[in-house]
């Protein structure tokens, strides 16, 4: 089996393993308030990725020479979480799911500003239209709008943040040393507001919780794997493989079935960021060659 295809199933198994963690999330906030959730949520990550850490650095504390980077890329990841925890409680798994869908859209738009980048006009019709699916998706005014979707959103941009943070630490801190430090910071924030929202998990709310954390850390540890041994440019359309996922544990574990707005909005929002990651993708291996962004 070669690399690239082995970076594929790792890529789809830790998809899944992400659908499951929402999927768990939903179903525990049912009785459990979402801050518990989340602190949970991070703290067991944090257990499962302190081994691995070990085993590549020792015994030691792992260093990093950009601390201040890493506890803003972990408050960034907890303030996604935590908005999509609020999200999932109200909306189906596929609403979110389409929504977050989103964050490539971010990153390119945002990139800009932050990295520096230049985004040409085909991108950036790409990421209007993206946009204008969400629009479709929330229909604002209308009986099926939420105000958890704007949750959501808020998830999707906490997210994007997350990603180009990432971007700059990536490339001075081993992928181990950036997990453990994401968990640990989120952990230390989700613990905060515990105190005010505090309830004793019981029974099969410890199952979720674990599975929850579990999750977290495994499919962060697949996608580090993943990357490491093909490329980015093609593992990230992978990630809309979600929606399949979304879809068909919403129906079978909560009877939902998306309207037809959902479902186009979703498409919209799919077809956008495939263009982004195609252009990217093209841009990238035309860069031997000068020529404008677009």
């Amino acid at each position: 089996m070669s690399d690239h295809l082995k970076g594929i199933l790792l890529t789809l198994v830790a998809i899944l393993i992400f659908c499951g963690l929402d999927s768990c999330a939903k179903l525990v906030m049912h009785t459990l308030s979402p801050p518990v959730a989340i602190f949970y949520r991070y703290f067991i990550a944090l257990l499962v990725s302190v081994p691995f850490v070990l085993y590549a650095s020792g015994p030691q504390v792992p260093r990093t020479n950009h601390p201040f980077l890493h506890v803003l890329r972990g408050l960034m990841l907890l303030l996604s979480t935590a908005c999509n925890f609020v999200a999932l409680a109200h909306l189906q798994l596929a609403q979110t799911s389409a929504i977050l869908f989103t964050i490539p859209l971010w990153v390119c738009a945002m990139s800009v500003p932050l990295l520096g980048e230049k985004v040409g006009i085909r991108r950036w019709t790409a990421v209007i239209v993206g946009f204008l699916g969400v629009l479709v998706i929330m229909r604002p005014g209308s009986t099926g709008f939420h105000w958890a979707m704007l949750f959501s959103i808020g998830a999707a941009l906490a997210g994007a943040l997350y990603n180009i943070i990432t971007r700059k630490v990536g490339h001075h801190d081993r992928a181990e040393v950036s997990l453990f430090y994401v968990c640990l910071f989120g952990s230390i924030g989700a613990l905060l507001p515990l105190p005010l929202y505090w309830q004793t998990p019981q029974g099969f709310e410890w199952v979720l919780l674990a599975i929850m954390g579990v999750s977290g850390g495994l499919g962060h540890l697949l996608l580090i794997q993943a990357h490491r041994i093909a490329p980015a440019s093609l593992l990230a359309p992978l990630v809309y493989t979600q929606i399949v996922w979304m879809l068909l544990i919403g129906y079978s574990l909560f009877g939902d079935i998306p309207d037809r707005w959902t479902l186009i909005g979703a498409g919209i929002v799919i077809l956008s960021g495939l263009f982004v990651f195609a252009r990217q993708k093209k841009l990238q291996l035309e860069t031997t060659v000068p020529a404008p962004a677009d």
